[in-house]
């Protein structure tokens, strides 16, 4: 089983009500929560990204009013303080150039020695792409055609330094990027930082077989984690791959407790704390696409249709058909006699994994034997401890169990995910 830390930062599962949460912005947040996932001998530790403050209704979204760090630049400060935990950035494709991103990506991986790694993201986003000087974005269309050229040219730039420490000219002509001259970072520890991409759509499940080591994804059940597994790995011949060259890992949240039921309660509570009722009235406006606030949140759902197209929301995807999804809400809240906010915390994200620690290490345990996931990234709610309960209390059970790493066995990242050096192309 491999296992990943997310910061939680400003993820929708963030708890700022919580008296234990702190700063997502001091050095020291981030040092607690990798060392804690170091400690547990965790693959790596794992930044999301945020390229312009999201909006809405004209404001700026409550979690993202502390603003968001860049990734590379925490990452690079927090190789000083960890010795094996891999080091995953998350970098846009859209908005970003290869070479600059390749030195970047290519100075964290000596810095570490060895243990860098890249989420691919793309952006089809117009609001993000007011800050950048271009002013402009891709058509969805066009994301991954950037996207898979931008991978495959910062691997000829990383390339163009031989493994015996000497380097020569690169020229790369293509649709998006024409550059020669010659790279100034000799060859990387790992040959080429570790690829993640993160996505559950058709496209980017084909851009994951090709171009990734690593596709953080997300599934609710067991059932459905085996059909996306078998749909993924499936896709791999294609490019001449082998199944264990591409790492399954999807984003989870855990909740334990004593006792199981112990644990329901305490997920119950988290939940509520997630979904407040300011929160859920947000949440809500952003499937009617409309201001929402003359509504209680401990009333009925709105009375009133979606607005298709809606613009209240800048920066944030809205997911599926709003008329759909108010159906299917209406018909629960009727079904259940479900007030607003019940029904925004009965439908939207919810804790992955709830229970004891033997039920927790069982759950997951079985999930990668089944073949539904090769590991996970755990997603916590708290800033900086909430990775603390796991590691004190369910690795020790993954481990004396033989489903998880009691000592790291190597130091670089590719090691941890046993994936081999890549063969250099000269």
């Amino acid at each position: 089983m491999h296992l990943a830390a997310h910061f939680p930062g400003v993820n929708n599962t963030t708890v700022w009500a919580d008296p234990r949460s702190r700063s997502q912005i001091e050095f020291s947040s981030f040092e607690h929560l990798a060392r804690t996932a170091e400690r547990g001998k965790f693959d790596f530790f794992f930044l999301a990204e945020g390229l312009r403050l999201r909006e809405h209704n004209g404001r700026i979204h409550d979690l993202d009013v502390v603003g968001r760090p860049e990734s590379l630049t925490v990452l690079n400060a927090l190789a000083a303080v960890t010795e094996k935990l891999g080091l995953a950035a998350t970098v846009n494709a859209t908005f970003n150039e290869p070479y600059e991103l390749a030195r970047r990506l290519a100075t964290l991986d000596h810095l570490s020695a060895g243990r860098a790694a890249w989420n691919v993201v793309t952006s089809s986003d117009a609001f993000t792409g007011e800050n950048f000087r271009r002013g402009g974005y891709l058509d969805r269309a066009d994301r991954y055609t950037r996207a898979a050229e931008f991978v495959a040219t910062a691997r000829e730039l990383w390339d163009s330094w031989r493994p015996d420490g000497t380097s020569r000219p690169f020229t790369h002509e293509g649709p998006q990027f024409t550059i020669s001259g010659e790279f100034t970072v000799p060859r990387s520890p790992q040959g080429h930082p570790v690829v993640i991409q993160a996505g559950d759509s058709d496209e980017g499940r084909e851009f994951a077989a090709s171009a990734a080591d690593i596709i953080f994804t997300r599934h609710g059940t067991l059932e459905a984690g085996r059909t996306f597994y078998a749909d993924v790995k499936a896709r791999l011949a294609a490019y001449g791959r082998k199944p264990d060259s591409l790492k399954i890992m999807p984003g989870v949240t855990v909740v334990t407790g004593d006792t199981d039921a112990e644990a329901q309660e305490n997920a119950a509570e988290i939940r509520r704390q997630q979904v407040s009722p300011q929160n859920a009235i947000l949440t809500a406006e952003q499937i009617w696409g409309t201001d929402l606030s003359a509504y209680d949140p401990d009333g009925p759902l709105p009375d009133i249709d979606p607005v298709p197209d809606s613009e209240i929301t800048q920066g944030r995807v809205r997911h599926g058909d709003p008329f759909a999804i108010v159906a299917r809400w209406r018909a629960l809240a009727e079904a259940k006699g479900l007030s607003l906010r019940q029904t925004v915390i009965e439908t939207t994200t919810r804790q992955s994994f709830i229970g004891s620690p033997a039920t927790v290490a069982a759950e997951l345990t079985a999930f990668v034997d089944e073949r539904a996931a090769d590991g996970f990234i755990l997603v916590p709610h708290l800033t900086p401890g909430g990775l603390d309960d796991f590691v004190d209390r369910v690795v020790p059970l993954l481990q004396e169990s033989g489903a998880f790493r009691s000592e790291y066995t190597g130091s670089t990242l590719r090691s941890h995910l046993g994936l081999p050096e890549p063969v250099w192309k000269g």
